[in-house]
């Protein structure tokens, strides 16, 4: 686990969440009451995303949040990740937060275990794509209904072309404040909204980004063939700070998408608690 997380407090405000991430590098906070240091809840970009509407962190974060006790064996967490499929697990002593585990943080067991799985045996989800000359904006809509964190793109012959992720929905794209104002957004809040403007504009009714996804997606992804062993899988991820990676068949074709909780199950176990 990662002791002592970094925190989002409330009550607070959405702005504060994703400058927390950005700053950070993360993708996700647990929440603590600015009172007594609580656990409340956990927040993550896939909840900005499903409510990005709301400002007020308490109304936008995950409440009774799954936890795990310090002394759980690995096998545990691994299995929640698993069958869950949540990418931040608190770690409670008591009452009080005192670390976070992370899929990633258990990425590395699987790297180095003798598992026989491969890829096309852990893919759990339908996989949705996207067109590369589509709006971002309908991509974006598509992305929140399916409830997928990332989509492969396609080019006009079926050919995967680029990945679209909600990291890049959360990127700093911001060229001029010119846009912001044109937003109604004031100076003080350039911050917030400089590192989602993206996700911003897709979804703001006041602003039309005609823009497509060719111009936001990561260009010929790195992938992984059908039949590569679950624990190189797990090494490419780790290697490149992935949280998925597309999987091509014998001609290439796109089959699925396979993410890091999805890998888990190599090491989850048959842990009755």
């Amino acid at each position: 686990m990662t002791p002592a997380p970094i925190v989002a407090e409330v009550p607070g405000s959405r702005n504060d969440a994703i400058n927390l991430m950005v700053r950070n590098g993360l993708t996700g906070l647990p929440v603590v009451r600015a009172q007594d240091g609580s656990l409340v809840g956990i927040v993550s970009r896939k909840d900005i995303f499903r409510n990005f509407e709301e400002d007020q962190l308490s109304l936008i974060m995950k409440r009774n949040c799954i936890t795990i006790s310090s002394d759980a064996p690995v096998e545990k967490a691994a299995k929640i990740f698993s069958e869950r499929r949540i990418h931040r697990l608190p770690v409670i002593e008591g009452s009080s937060l005192v670390g976070i585990v992370t899929p990633t943080d258990l990425l590395r067991l699987v790297k180095d275990s003798k598992t026989p799985l491969v890829a096309e045996d852990v893919i759990r989800t339908i996989c949705v794509t996207a067109y590369e000359e589509e709006p971002l904006s309908y991509t974006v809509e598509a992305m929140r209904i399916s409830d997928v964190t990332a989509v492969p793109v396609l080019d006009a012959h079926g050919k995967l072309t680029g990945i679209l992720t909600d990291r890049d929905l959360f990127s700093d794209q911001m060229k001029s404040p010119e846009a912001l104002k044109a937003l109604g957004i004031d100076g003080g809040d350039y911050a917030g909204y400089r590192n989602v403007l993206p996700l911003f504009y897709s979804v703001s009714e006041d602003y039309f980004d005609d823009r497509k996804v060719r111009e936001f997606m990561v260009r010929d992804p790195l992938t992984v063939f059908k039949r590569t062993n679950v624990a190189e899988v797990a090494k490419i991820m780790l290697t490149n700070d992935f949280g998925q990676i597309p999987v091509r068949g014998t001609k290439d074709e796109l089959v699925g998408m396979i993410y890091d909780v999805d890998v888990l199950c190599a090491i989850a176990g048959n842990t009755n608690d």
